[in-house]
């Protein structure tokens, strides 16, 4: 796993027919990461472009993280994620993780979704031996943080909620999306009327940073783009936000509606 920090700021709808991805070809989110006294921890960011996969039309979806500033003098960090999506199903059918923080040993990793047989083959390149085959609840899984802009396609309102199927390595998350609360929210973008949304682990025995009693929250604008304006993990010992300082739309054939 990325380093926990970075990868819970740096879940998706329950299985159907298409899942209809909230991202389209071109589109691109910069974050800014700030955390405690360290207002540009780091930076995240999203782009989508198409590509195809054995002639299947597909959407490659890639994230970078690193940090910044006086924090990247003593906690290197960079990393790197791709998602493939096949459009024409939505479902994500390869993964792939890599990252580096000063001494500490890299990692590596691909995760290759079969959904006929309801399994993930989970590799990690760096330590082979936590190499397996992962069953797979059902849903259509994706990585938290394309989850967290995949919630702009949600309907929700406060009170409401949908299940979703996040996946931490090789390790699938069952959680639910519940919709919280308006909230107004201003960035250097402007002053954005904002859904907050978190997703919970309450379908299982909580497991991971959710049985540490972290949470995690994100902020999509109610306008017609649906901006994932913010994020946020919150951890025992503090937090850490993202903040969407730079949106590119997709191109007009790819543009995303509103839901």
């Amino acid at each position: 796993m990325r380093r926990l920090f970075f990868l819970c700021l740096l879940c998706a709808v329950p299985a159907q027919a298409a899942t209809r991805l909230a991202l389209g070809s071109g589109e691109a989110f910069t974050f800014r990461v700030s955390a405690a006294f360290f207002f540009n921890a780091g930076e995240i960011k999203i782009s989508a472009k198409d590509e195809t996969d054995d002639n299947q039309p597909c959407l490659l979806v890639v994230t970078t993280t690193s940090t910044r500033g006086m924090l990247r003098a003593f906690y290197p960090f960079d990393a790197r994620a791709d998602s493939v999506y096949n459009l024409r199903t939505g479902r994500m059918v390869i993964h792939t993780e890599k990252s580096s923080s000063g001494k500490k040993k890299p990692t590596d990793t691909m995760l290759t979704f079969d959904y006929e047989h309801h399994t993930a083959d989970f590799r990690d390149l760096v330590r082979p031996e936590k190499s397996q085959l992962v069953t797979l609840p059902p849903g259509d899984p994706m990585d938290l943080i394309t989850s967290l802009v995949q919630a702009r396609a949600l309907t929700l309102k406060p009170g409401e909620k949908t299940d979703a199927l996040v996946m931490f390595e090789e390790e699938p998350y069952e959680l639910t999306f519940h919709a919280e609360r308006y909230e107004k929210v201003t960035t250097s973008l402007g002053t954005f009327n904002t859904l907050v949304i978190q997703p919970r682990m309450e379908r299982t025995a909580p497991k991971g940073m959710f049985k540490r009693g972290s949470t995690v929250r994100v902020w999509i604008s109610q306008d017609e783009r649906h901006l994932p304006v913010k994020f946020e993990v919150e951890f025992k010992f503090g937090s850490g936000v993202a903040t969407l300082v730079d949106y590119q739309p997709p191109a007009p054939a790819n543009a995303h509606p509103g839901p």
